[in-house]
């Protein structure tokens, strides 16, 4: 765990040092967010945060797999560097998106085309978790999973970056609870301990803390399309990794609960739960309204949580309680099952649900009695 803390430390270092350096480059190369009639911002705001963060995800890599523990181990080096590169690329299109804005089709394309290197490495999904039993793929359906898998997190996270620090706490959180869960699921089967899932994992927890204080209301700079698709792109390559060095067969014997055999499945959609839900929302809602996909507008999660009225500071607090909740409680109750654990999660639920409809219900009992 000393290790994992290590790399968590030199991923936020690296990255909190080099995001100013970042910062004054994307003023320099005009890579600025200016204001649109759907941005919250009231200010142009520079972007680049996602540089800073690759480069403190290849610092973190570097320092790990030269350590004597993570390094000694072939395929966690060998992920590694495939996420590295694949990384790379992504976030090389994000930067080009920042200064050009380039149109959905050449986004769509860098997307799968940093998917398929990964897959060309090797790095794929190779099973899948079922109520019944858990399936080996094939190479030509494990390419296709792995693919529509990063495409999803990649657009889920881009889609929520809509407010300061919004993203990189809601990562964060997801990215932490999947980590706990990977590291957990290590230490119970005894298997070995170091693996790419929480080297991946445990980095990405580091560049978003790293990029959270130029991040946080009101924001100095943006990580931009280079840092919301690296994200996205690291919550699912962590997944993806985990099929390629954990034995499904141990799964169904992990803990007193066959639910656990399907948290492999079930933790990173509850890490993406809530930019998944408002990827479906947006894609239903544009669809009805006759408008493709990827046409903005203004009626996302966070949005609404500003229409609640909620200051920008206390919306983004309760999307990240919101993310907190979900995550970890299909950690808690997968792992340790209870009823101690579904009343702590059900607490947490009507917690977050106060904190987040209790201001629009006082006030409207305030103008009943008005």
């Amino acid at each position: 765990m000393r290790v994992y803390l290590m790399v968590l430390l030199i991923a936020a270092a690296v990255t909190y040092l080099l995001s100013g350096l970042a910062r004054r480059l994307a003023f320099r190369f005009n890579a600025v967010a200016t204001v649109r009639d759907r941005d919250v911002h009231t200010k142009p705001i520079p972007y680049f945060g996602g540089i800073s963060m690759w480069v403190g995800l290849v610092a973190a890599f570097m320092v790990a797999t030269s350590l004597p523990w993570l390094g000694e181990f072939a395929q966690v080096r060998h992920d590694a560097v495939a996420v590295v590169i694949a990384g790379g690329v992504i976030c090389a299109v994000g930067v080009l998106d920042d200064m050009f804005e380039l149109n959905a089709l050449a986004k769509v394309a860098g997307q799968l085309m940093a998917a398929g290197l990964l897959v060309l490495n090797g790095v794929k999904v190779y099973w899948i978790p079922l109520p019944d039993r858990i399936i080996a793929l094939d190479d030509g359906t494990s390419i296709v999973v792995t693919m529509v898998l990063i495409f999803v997190a990649v657009n889920a996270i881009n889609l929520i970056d809509g407010l300061d620090g919004l993203a990189a706490g809601v990562v964060a959180i997801g990215a932490s609870a999947f980590f706990s869960y990977a590291y957990l699921l290590s230490y119970e089967q005894e298997l070995v301990r170091a693996t790419g899932a929480s080297l991946i994992t445990v980095a990405t927890v580091g560049i978003c803390l790293g990029f959270l204080p130029y991040n946080v209301h009101p924001a100095r700079m943006f990580m931009g399309d280079s840092g919301s698709m690296l994200l996205g792109f690291l919550l699912a390559a962590s997944s993806i990794s985990l099929t390629g060095q954990v034995d499904p067969s141990k799964l169904a014997d992990f803990g007193t609960n066959a639910l656990a055999a399907y948290l492999p499945l079930l933790v990173p959609l509850a890490a993406v739960a809530l930019p998944f839900l408002d990827l479906v929302m947006a894609y239903i809602r544009r669809t009805v309204a006759g408008k493709l996909w990827y046409q903005a507008d203004k009626q996302h999660l966070h949005h609404r949580m500003l229409k609640l009225g909620h200051s920008h500071r206390r919306a983004v607090a309760l999307l990240w309680l919101w993310s907190a909740v979900i995550a970890y409680g299909a950690v808690l109750i997968g792992l340790f099952p209870s009823v101690l654990s579904l009343v702590i999660w059900l607490l947490a639920i009507c917690l977050a649900a106060l904190l987040t409809w209790g201001p629009r219900m006082r006030t409207r009992v305030r103008s009943a009695h008005g």
